[in-house]
């Protein structure tokens, strides 16, 4: 009996293969199932690929904008080839406190991203470690959504005063959770300190698994040319980058937006083909946040409900989607 329901379930996984298509000249009709190789992020034909779109903000504060209508005017508008599912742990009500709403949220615009064709990265938007909780909420992912080639996970959002021991411990037990289910979508780790000290996974990286790559976060306003060197550093020693929430301002979200710093990330990560996602599709009062309070759920966003940050935000992601 084993046997039989063993062999059913390859049957309906190759049915599923066979069977499932992305929409005809999408990003991920023409790229298909990602792979790393070497330090680069690469298509189904492993030539290299960059994703580059926007990040909603935490799904526990601003969930009125996780649904398909966003992710489509996200996708056809403003051309974003990813978006990112922050799902919140931390903060009142999130995951922690109501997962279902948390679930759904995160469902909502996973579907968006596979009905449109782009890229989708499964945030677990945290700052401290919940290794059962995490570990939990990824089977969950990787069972629905681990046979769609639009899937990216990301098992741990900035961790912020942990050692890289302690994340490189945790990161292990997620990677093989996921890889018990999914044996070849990629997965993002995060570094100590706001995904800042990637030095330290260059020195002790985690090994015996592929299809990983390490997240950079950047605030231009707070992190300078020391941080593009660091991470050049870590890159010459084989660790693969993913630019998983990046912005112009301060590392605070709010302040001013430093025009010249951005420039100059967007120009070392398009020269380096390093993948990147601005942080945020939300409306708070401060200058990360791209949209006003008037903006509506659903996209159609014009000009006048669109902030300073988003404008800049929309018009870095089309410039290089959209060249040829």
């Amino acid at each position: 009996m084993k046997t039989f329901k063993l062999i059913l379930f390859s049957v309906i996984v190759i049915c599923f293969f066979s069977s499932f298509k992305a929409p005809k000249n999408s990003p991920v009709a023409a790229n298909g199932k990602l792979q790393v190789i070497a330090t680069q992020l690469c298509n189904n034909k492993g030539e290299p690929l960059m994703l580059r779109g926007a990040s909603f903000g935490w799904h526990n504060l601003w969930p009125r904008f996780y649904n398909k209508k966003a992710v489509a005017w996200l996708a056809s508008d403003w051309k974003c080839n990813v978006v990112r599912a922050s799902m919140g742990v931390g903060l009142d009500d999130s995951y922690l406190e109501n997962p279902e709403f948390a679930l759904q949220c995160v469902k909502n615009v996973v579907d968006g991203a596979i009905k449109q064709g782009i890229y989708v990265i499964i945030d677990f938007h945290s700052h401290k470690i919940h290794t059962d909780e995490a570990k939990k909420f990824f089977t969950l992912m990787a069972e629905k959504y681990g046979n769609y080639p639009n899937v990216i996970y990301e098992i741990f959002n900035e961790p912020d005063y942990y050692t890289w021991p302690e994340v490189k411990l945790y990161s292990e037990e997620l990677i093989k959770t996921i890889r018990a289910i999914d044996r070849d979508n990629i997965i993002l780790v995060g570094s100590p300190h706001w995904d800042q000290d990637i030095h330290l996974v260059a020195e002790d990286p985690i090994t015996g698994h592929s299809n990983l790559m390490y997240t950079m976060h950047f605030y231009a306003g707070t992190h300078k040319q020391w941080l593009r060197d660091r991470t050049d550093a870590a890159m010459a020693k084989g660790i693969p980058i993913f630019v998983s929430e990046c912005a112009g301002m301060e590392a605070t979200g709010d302040g001013p937006v430093d025009e010249v710093e951005w420039k100059a990330f967007l120009d070392w990560m398009e020269a380096r083909k390093i993948s990147w996602i601005v942080w945020s599709v939300s409306d708070k009062n401060e200058t990360c946040s791209m949209l006003l309070p008037r903006a509506s759920a659903e996209g159609n966003w014009t000009d006048d409900l669109i902030k300073s940050w988003g404008k800049i935000s929309r018009e870095s992601i089309r410039k290089g989607n959209l060249k040829k």
